[in-house]
């Protein structure tokens, strides 16, 4: 009985391993591959940078392993594209497997030298060649490839790399970062080819940066433009008559250039005013994906101001759209948008004026612990006079309940002032508090509270008010023949409307 048991068993086992036992026959293709994508964009590069790398599935969609006989580049081993067939690097490929049903990844990458072609822009192609029986599909590969300024701190034969120092902390220690000093000869950026920065591009005291309309200037992550004691930044950005290419605005933004990165927050660090820095002046400017926008910081007097701010947009910045201490700003059509935290703080007094502003933050990449507007004249033991904060139709809102924040130390000067504004704030506390107290007309004049400004987008930082603004036709007009034109170059002197975007219908 032990004896028939032991038969059994061992004919079912045979069994069992002959059926699982498979001879892999492949069958040469003949052509029939199915792809995830028709031709393969590997979008925007700069020079001698490599790409990111990039994807695409090979399906066998048949009942029969096939095999294919090669796999290669078109232009052979002089193309510029790298592949990665099923594992194995290479520009060529021969007998390669696919399982019935079943499928291989590919992962291309790329890295080019424009400066052989002496064009600023190029576009690089190329195509995958999957070879079969008398017949051959391709893959087009298209990238296009940008000229460019490269920017970056030097390295010594021991691998140290510039410093640049932004201060010193609250124990006296200096705080470095990587950076360089610009030489006379890079204080003055031109829009002939984009520039990519590395490390902190630092304007020297004494000196000035320009940049010319129409500039792109791209930052790597920890990377940036800092402005040292007196020295100065001239951003002379100008109006744009395609608003969706802003070919006369000035862009700063992080240097990676995939589409699914282009609103992705903090990528790189910011523009840096540093304490007696002043007669900054920015004009259409737009600043996105920073870790802090833009940060001032300076002595909080007038007539000589740390910044004069005009038409320009700052968001998705992962901390702060706008950083300003002790610093004395003056703003008009000033676009704020969403920010992991605050997008306008005004830190330990100063005097700022923003006239047509939109400080609205709509941040979408989750919690934020900060309002679109905070001001304070304290931090920790330290403390200084709010000499101004003055707010002329302005739109103050976001998707939290209270997008006004102000804090007061009442041994300094704290004055503010809120003229034809909409504010977001649900908090009554006006009783307890008196900075919130939205019936004393000597600091809140003409006020929207809670009203629907009935933008176009504000999840994706498109702060255009439509027909059913509460906007419109709201703002002081006296104040409004100062800031004659919008963001866009609308003509506002008529029934003018509050923030930096005029109603505006095309016929």
């Amino acid at each position: 009985m032990r004896f028939c048991s032991s038969v059994i068993v061992g004919i079912i086992l045979i069994g069992f391993w002959s059926s699982c036992r498979k001879d892999f026959e492949y069958t040469v293709s003949t052509g029939n591959l199915e792809f995830s994508k028709d031709t393969v964009f590997l979008d925007t590069i700069f020079t001698n940078i490599g790409s990111s790398t990039y994807s695409l599935k090979v399906y066998n969609r048949s009942k029969n392993d096939i095999l294919i006989p090669s796999i290669s580049l078109g232009q052979g081993q002089a193309s510029m594209y790298r592949l990665n067939v099923d594992g194995v690097a290479g520009k060529d490929f021969e007998n390669i497997p696919i399982l019935a049903k079943d499928s291989i990844f590919i992962f291309i990458e790329t890295t080019f030298d424009i400066t052989n072609t002496a064009k600023k822009e190029f576009l690089h192609t190329d195509a995958i060649q999957f070879n079969a029986k008398g017949k051959t599909q391709e893959v087009p590969l298209i990238t296009l490839v940008k000229d460019a300024i490269f920017l970056y701190p030097t390295t010594s034969s021991d691998r140290i790399v510039e410093n640049i120092t932004f201060g010193s902390d609250s124990d006296f220690n200096e705080i470095n970062f990587e950076g360089f000093l610009l030489s006379d000869e890079q204080l003055h950026f031109t829009n002939d080819k984009p520039y990519v920065v590395y490390g902190y591009a630092t304007v020297p005291s004494q000196k000035e940066l320009l940049i010319d309309s129409g500039t792109r200037i791209y930052f790597h992550q920890g990377s940036g433009i800092l402005v040292q004691d007196n020295a100065s930044i001239h951003i002379n950005g100008e109006l744009s008559l395609d608003r969706k290419t802003l070919e006369n605005d000035i862009i700063f933004e992080g240097d990676r250039l995939e589409p699914e990165l282009g609103n992705t927050p903090g990528q790189w660090g910011g523009i840096y005013l540093l304490k007696g820095s002043s007669d900054n002046t920015i004009d259409y400017l737009s600043i996105k994906n920073a870790t802090i926008g833009l940060f001032a910081e300076g002595d909080g007097l007038l007539p000589t101001p740390t910044l004069t701010l005009k038409n320009t947009q700052i968001y998705n910045s992962s901390n702060t759209n706008l950083w300003a201490k002790t610093a004395a700003i003056v703003a008009e059509n000033v676009v704020l948008g969403g920010s992991g935290g605050t997008s306008l703080y005004c830190n330990l007094g100063g005097s700022y004026t923003f006239t047509h502003c939109t400080i609205a933050n709509y941040w979408k990449y989750g919690f934020r612990n900060g309002s679109a507007i905070e001001v304070d004249n304290f931090v920790g033991n330290a403390s200084a006079n709010l000499v101004n904060a003055d707010f002329i139709n302005c739109i103050i809102d976001g998707n939290n309940s209270n997008e006004l924040l102000l804090n007061k130390d009442s041994n300094k000067a704290f004055n503010f002032s809120f003229t034809n504004c909409m504010i977001t704030y649900n908090n009554d506390i006006s009783a307890s508090d008196p900075v919130y107290d939205f019936s004393n007309t000597t600091i809140y004049k003409d006020i929207f509270l809670n009203l629907d400004a009935d933008f176009s987008d504000p999840a994706n930082n498109n702060f255009i008010i439509g027909e059913n603004s509460a906007a419109n036709g709201a703002a002081n007009a006296n104040s409004a023949l100062n800031v004659p034109l919008d963001i866009r170059g609308i003509d506002r002197t008529t029934t003018p409307d509050i923030g930096a975007y005029e109603l505006f219908i095309e016929n």
